[in-house]
């Protein structure tokens, strides 16, 4: 019969310091080959010059601002004291209203202020037009609810967070109540 011949197989790594550098080397070449060809495929692009940084800021700056507490008196001949409200827009531009407690104030107010949490019922607020969360309520009282939106109450802030007039946030009030009724 023929004779089967085993040669003894042997290794390249014969000691466990090969096999540690081996196995780093196996991790370490691939990551530096992708390094290198991100590299060669954006060819050192720069996404941002240095002078850009005034667009960069310009992206950057926030969208509106909120004032809360009084308004700073206008200018000389800014603007009229009629138009004055006190109810800024997401851009800081003052949004005419009717005047302090006018026809349309209190809708106007509800539409730029109070519709943010009053429409979702968001913050415990009860909500636009939900007769049974808003019974209660009316039944304290007219100066109650005036209390309460002039001066905060639970989460709402004094006003709903703006710096309209007293008068207009009564309006808003009285808005609110009748579409409740």
């Amino acid at each position: 019969m023929s004779e089967v011949h085993v040669e003894d197989h042997s290794s390249l790594i014969k000691t466990p310091q090969q096999l540690i550098v081996v196995v780093v080397l196996a991790f370490v070449i691939p990551v530096v080959g992708i390094v290198m060809i991100a590299s060669a495929i954006t060819g050192g692009l720069k996404t941002e010059a240095a002078g850009d940084a005034g667009a960069v800021a310009e992206r950057l700056k926030p969208v509106g601002t909120v004032v809360i507490g009084d308004v700073p008196a206008p200018a000389a001949g800014a603007q009229p004291a009629a138009a004055a409200s006190g109810v800024k827009s997401s851009s800081g531009e003052p949004i005419k209203t009717a005047a302090a407690g006018g026809p349309g104030a209190g809708k106007k107010l509800y539409d730029t202020v109070c519709m943010a949490c009053h429409a979702a019922g968001l913050a415990g607020a009860p909500k636009t037009g939900d007769k049974a969360a808003w019974k209660p309520r009316i039944a304290t009282g007219k100066e109650a609810l005036y209390n309460s939106a002039l001066h905060g109450k639970n989460a709402m802030p004094p006003k709903g967070g703006s710096s309209a007039a007293d008068a207009d946030v009564k309006a808003a009030v009285d808005y609110l109540v009748g579409l409740a009724k």
